[in-house]
């Protein structure tokens, strides 16, 4: 599965919103239609939409190969906060865009035509780079999977979340790989309905058995000794630990420690915000309305009613297990722990 593809120095994207009735592509001429697509979840998942976000400052550089070297900066950072400001939690996006500003900067003085090459070889590696980390995790993580287990994961963090291996989806994967007898439980994350629309559209093509079950299901399927792990992706990591990710995340996590499963977090470094103390401090995206007020374009609420429509809520590493990485877990996660993994 690859969410992302370029083509002719254009971007193009699995449109996700129509999986998995539908495969569709859209073609991204230039740094504002990939924003417009990370903004209309096209595509999403933190690992992918800094992909994106990285070939979209490269696009940008691109179309700025006539411009003078102070017009090609503003250029450059005109992009870079329209990206930014697509969506705000997963700090991947901000930090593959800052990634991409870095290596402008570094050869601030050279010819344009230049400094846009490199860019672009940039958001390539950064691409590649992805692919590599999530196989890292993946393997780290396989070796916390019991031989048999019935795992239980939340939203998509597989290879539609990322470049194309996948964060926990990815664990998943490499644990079948190896062997070991593993079926999945996909919670079906509403309202975008994530879970039931990727996730488990994932494990049809990997053959791995998966069960859907709607999201206030999960409490109930622990207590019947259903579940022998959980594991989920994540969109920011604060410095001592905290999570956010998919809203019900948190629901998750607390049911967890109640029926003493273990909860596992598989994300890159790349997603930790060190800059941030605890989860208090990261920014919570609220999406449209019309996501609870209508399904499949038809309305199942009445009108005049007021929303509440948090994309994400934070997991407290007090909750968690142990956090997976392409440098190592982290277990039992606090700021000292997640320093000597994760570093500055």
């Amino acid at each position: 599965m690859k969410p992302l593809q370029i083509r002719n120095q254009q971007l193009v994207l699995l449109d996700q919103r129509l999986l998995p009735t539908q495969v569709e592509y859209v073609t991204c001429k230039d740094w504002q239609a990939v924003a417009e697509a990370i903004t209309d979840m096209v595509v999403r998942g933190a690992p992918a939409i800094g992909a994106a976000a990285a070939y979209g400052m490269a696009m940008a550089a691109a179309s700025l190969k006539s411009a003078a070297p102070a017009q090609f900066a503003a250029g450059l950072a005109e992009a870079a906060a329209g990206l930014q400001a697509a969506r705000p939690t997963a700090v991947n996006l901000a930090w593959a865009v800052e990634r991409m500003l870095n290596v402008a900067r570094l050869h601030q003085g050279r010819d344009v035509n230049d400094v846009a090459a490199l860019l672009w070889q940039e958001a390539e590696q950064i691409a590649r780079e992805d692919v590599a980390v999530n196989k890292k995790i993946g393997e780290y993580g396989a070796a916390l999977i019991p031989a048999q287990a019935r795992i239980l994961t939340h939203c998509n963090a597989g290879a539609l979340a990322t470049v194309g291996y996948g964060t926990a989806l990815g664990v998943i994967r490499s644990a079948a790989a190896q062997g070991k007898k593993i079926s999945v439980y996909a919670g079906e994350t509403r309202p975008y309905l994530q879970g039931a629309r990727l996730t488990t559209w994932e494990m049809v093509q990997e053959q791995i058995p998966v069960t859907l079950i709607a999201d206030n299901m999960a409490g109930f399927l622990m207590q019947q000794g259903k579940v022998d792990l959980i594991i989920v992706g994540a969109d920011r990591i604060a410095a001592n630990g905290d999570v956010a990710n998919k809203i019900g995340t948190y629901t998750l996590a607390v049911l967890a420690q109640a029926h003493k499963i273990p909860f596992y977090v598989a994300a890159p470094v790349s997603t930790f915000d060190l800059c941030l103390q605890d989860g208090s401090h990261i920014p919570i995206e609220e999406r449209s309305d019309r996501e609870l007020t209508h399904f499949a374009g038809t309305r199942i609420a009445p009108e005049g009613i007021q929303c509440y429509n948090p994309a994400f809520d934070v997991t407290p590493a007090a909750l968690i297990t142990a956090i997976i990485t392409e440098r190592g877990i982290i277990e039992q996660p606090t700021e000292t722990a997640v320093a000597a993994v994760v570093g500055e």
